[in-house]
């Protein structure tokens, strides 16, 4: 059997976009991809609002399964997408890459959030249905 490709979110942080995406991989995309997600730098904890919102929306606790890592701790992964930190990612090997363009919604409201939440969840979906098609 194939094995799933590997997909790993990137961000500068690792507490935020990252996190919700790769949350998010795990809870609508696993049967297709695998799901990490990793930063140039750590933060001591994911970003308490993402993991609120996404305990309040999908039920998921972030903090009991992920936590913020660097990019030294990804496997080789096929796939690498960006969040659009607006700066420099260091180059992973990698079939594909994609920048995603999502702002960061730190320190904003909740609408905001939700809203960057809805994208992440959008571009799962399409990324799966994109893998699932071989593209």
């Amino acid at each position: 059997m194939e094995t799933k490709p590997k997909v790993a979110f990137v961000c500068v942080h690792n507490s935020c976009r990252s996190q919700i995406a790769e949350a998010l991989g795990r809870h609508l995309a696993a049967d297709v991809f695998d799901s990490y997600s990793a930063g140039t730098e750590t933060k001591p904890r994911i970003n308490p609002d993402a993991v609120r919102l996404m305990k309040e929306i999908y039920g998921i606790d972030m903090e009991q399964t992920q936590r913020s890592k660097l990019l030294s701790e990804l496997p080789p992964v096929d796939v690498v997408i960006t969040m659009g930190c607006n700066v420099q990612c260091p180059a992973l090997p990698c079939r594909r890459r994609e920048d995603w363009g999502l702002e960061d919604p730190t320190g904003q409201s909740d609408q905001v959030f939700r809203a960057v939440i809805a994208r992440i969840h959008a571009r799962i979906l399409d990324l799966k249905a994109q893998l699932e098609a071989g593209l």
